[in-house]
């Protein structure tokens, strides 16, 4: 178990009403620093109420703050604690699901976001000197794991939503990468509904459909290869222009729904 470091202020007794945001800005700050890592279980409350010389009704308010962040989550019980979680696109994609659910955005706006910025990042992987070892190889894995689960309609789809992060993650600007993957966490929860959806109903696109999306992902990973950023760009962009009809053609003007609570999937995870 790691020691939660001590700050300049976290010794004296803290008077402000915001004491339980000082406390969780201290534990985030630890957190996002690298001080505490994933996993990491945060010592015993009595053991941080003392630390940070402040009331039990703070430290659990402080640690609901971060629960609710998805930094931590807290098991009741005899073998409780909170136990803390990296940020992760999840977390951001929640924050920002619920900026464009509350502006009533429709999916399709959603997807000609991803149609505009996705295509830039496959473009950028085509750019860059170490995508042979990098970027390529990764690809080539997914798309032959997807070959051998064509019929299979559910884990085909899961596969197909990994390339699509892989082509984000190889982009090589971290920025980029961040706020991209955000946006392709949000669409793919709900293409992980329609998939649900469209397999049960026996709706699901066909094994030539399924076909033609792996042509379109191997082509992709033949222009990255080659390093030929605009084929690569065009390629990407008809690519997501057909996947996305697949799950807009219910409804064009469905409206963003914001992904599960961080908090909850920090409680999957572990």
């Amino acid at each position: 178990m790691k020691n939660v470091s001590a700050g300049r202020e976290t010794r004296r007794r803290l008077t402000s009403p915001r004491i339980a945001e000082t406390v969780a800005d201290e534990l985030r700050r630890q957190i996002v620093d690298g001080e505490l890592a994933d996993g990491d279980l945060l010592p015993p409350q009595a053991v941080l109420v003392e630390h940070f010389n402040v009331s039990l009704v703070s430290l659990r308010e402080a640690l609901r703050i971060l629960e609710t962040e998805g930094l931590v989550s807290v098991r009741r019980g005899n073998q409780g604690g909170a136990v803390v979680h990296a940020p992760t696109k999840n977390s951001a994609a929640y924050m920002l699901g619920l900026v464009l659910q509350s502006n009533q955005v429709h999916l399709s706006d959603l997807g000609d976001a991803l149609r505009d910025l996705e295509p830039s990042c496959a473009a950028l992987a085509a750019q860059r000197a170490d995508r042979f070892r990098t970027i390529v190889p990764e690809l080539r894995r997914i798309n032959t794991e997807m070959a051998e689960r064509l019929d299979d309609g559910p884990s085909f789809t899961d596969l197909g939503r990994q390339f699509h992060d892989a082509v984000v993650r190889g982009c090589g600007n971290a920025t980029v990468t961040a706020v991209v993957s955000s946006l392709e966490a949000l669409w793919s929860s709900h293409e992980q509904r329609w998939a649900e959806k469209a397999s049960a109903s026996g709706e699901y696109p066909s094994p030539t459909q399924r076909k033609a999306a792996l042509k379109a992902h191997t082509a992709l990973t033949d222009a990255i290869e080659s390093g030929d950023a605009e084929r690569a760009r065009r390629a990407a962009t008809r690519h997501l222009a057909d996947a996305q009809t697949f799950v807009l053609s219910d409804d064009a003007s469905t409206r963003v729904i914001t992904a599960s609570p961080p908090q909850a999937l920090a409680r999957w995870r572990s």
